[in-house]
């Protein structure tokens, strides 16, 4: 009976952390997306090689920047300099989160490896067929997410 009952206190456990470690990843509290344990906006990737390299790229421990409650990670100091001097441009937009979300109201993180660049401006997207909805009629996307996010936003803690 007792190796029964371990069985299901370890099977219990397990789903119970599961279950916290979803909800920490699913609460998006920050007005940028940030890693609550690292502290790295997007997830350490390059804002700007999203610009310069058409790729998403992780950035290096060497060239970081702090801004927006976040630690910014690039690829080189070249681009490092670039987002200090213009993060609005190289930054994501909404501060990461998606949206085509952020148009039906709810913020979403978006996952670096789902992106955009559209208008000269980075949007992340929390899944693959939300970026290529967005991707074909980003206005569409930009028009209702635009006006709402001010809302969500003041809603986001500071």
């Amino acid at each position: 009976m007792r190796p029964g009952m371990a069985a299901f206190a370890l099977l219990a456990s397990f789903f119970c952390a599961l279950s916290l470690d979803l909800a920490a990843r699913a609460a998006t509290t920050e007005r940028v997306v940030v890693n609550r344990y690292s502290g790295l906006a997007i997830g350490g990737f390059d804002p700007v090689a999203y610009f310069t390299e058409s790729m998403a790229l992780q950035g290096l421990p060497d060239f970081e920047a702090r801004g927006a409650g976040a630690i910014w990670r690039f690829r080189n100091e070249g681009n490092r300099a670039s987002f200090v001097a213009h993060p609005e441009i190289y930054g994501p937009q909404f501060g990461g989160y998606d949206p085509v979300d952020l148009g039906r109201g709810v913020t979403y993180a978006g996952n670096p490896r789902f992106w955009v660049v559209a208008g000269q401006r980075l949007y992340l997207f929390g899944r693959e067929d939300n970026r290529d909805a967005f991707a074909a009629d980003p206005s569409r996307f930009l028009k209702e997410a635009t006006t709402r996010w001010p809302a969500l936003e003041r809603g986001l803690a500071q």
